[in-house]
């Protein structure tokens, strides 16, 4: 016997979503759906009572493109986003180009993959979302809106939405960057996918790594380093030590880099697969190091 009806609404407006979140507080909101089916217990959707549906917020839906950044609404598809082409920043793009299978990249949103970890309070965490890591080390930032306020946060600082709150757009800065290297740990993938390099030697467990770096007359002019399971893991001092060399780097730098992370990944403690056990949380340290190893043999002597 079913013990409840479904209730879907369906505002065409910013208006209509506070309104009908006033109705029911409790109403869940639904862009793409496919964090019910992850929420789900042995692949069983796991739907709220009530849900207010984005499918007819077309604000929501828009891509638009200026000297300084890209907006991406929170309601755009990852497929249609990865499919702009050279108007996605790359390092984004290589992470939606592993973000799940085809199936689940056309119907997901952007948005939604962003918010995902709010919809584990009931159930599993998932962990960080994909496109949380290139958000990071791109420096986006968020619009939120509720019924009285709109603010703005960085990638950075955005944990959840509050209670009566939405994604509305992702802003993110448009700079030039000389080299990508993105690896998502997968048990089904294991790939690493490269923009200007070489492909790596496999390595496969959850979690996910970005590597980005800019250089101006063979002078290292930026880089950032984020790794993520359950966990965000970026080391600015790291970053810093780098500013300035001269590439190709010279060994002892590239030597005292790598240093740099393991020091700070034997403080951290949380796994970077979200394993409770030691000897996976140490392994995907393992890796997370290898990752940045086998990048610093490209850049240095």
């Amino acid at each position: 016997m079913v013990d409840h009806l479904n209730r879907v609404m369906f505002p065409a407006s910013f208006q209509e979503i506070f309104s009908a979140w006033e109705l029911a507080p409790e109403a869940v909101l639904c862009s793409g759906g496919t964090g019910f089916m992850r929420a789900g217990k042995s692949g069983t959707p796991d739907f709220p009572q009530t849900i207010i549906s984005l499918d007819k917020m077309e604000e929501l839906k828009k891509i638009s493109r200026t000297e300084r950044y890209i907006e991406i609404g929170a309601a755009v598809k990852l497929n249609q986003l990865a499919k702009r082409g050279k108007i996605v920043p790359e390092a984004l793009s290589l992470c939606l180009s592993q973000a799940a299978d085809v199936q689940v990249r056309n119907q997901a949103t952007i948005g939604g993959n962003i918010c995902l970890p709010s919809l584990s309070s009931t159930n599993q965490s998932f962990g960080i979302p994909d496109v949380a890591i290139p958000m990071i080390a791109l420096d986006a930032q968020y619009e939120l809106r509720t019924a009285h306020a709109v603010r703005w946060i960085s990638a950075a600082r955005f944990s959840a939405a509050a209670q009566g709150e939405i994604l509305t757009r992702i802003r993110i800065p448009l700079e030039t960057w000389t080299f990508t290297w993105y690896k998502k740990f997968s048990n089904s993938t294991g790939s690493t996918v490269f923009g200007n390099a070489a492909s790596l030697a496999d390595d496969s467990n959850y979690g996910s790594a970005l590597f980005i770096m800019k250089s101006e007359k063979n002078i290292l002019a930026n880089l950032r380093v984020v790794c993520a399971g359950k966990t965000i893991f970026r080391d600015k001092s790291s970053e810093a030590m780098l500013l300035g060399k001269r590439l190709p780097l010279a060994r002892k730098d590239a030597d005292a880099f790598a240093d740099r992370w393991k020091s700070y990944l034997s403080g951290a403690g949380n796994s970077l697969d979200g394993a409770g056990e030691n000897t996976q949380e140490e392994l995907s340290k393992i890796r997370v190091i290898n990752f940045i190893n086998s990048i610093l043999r490209h850049i240095s002597d």
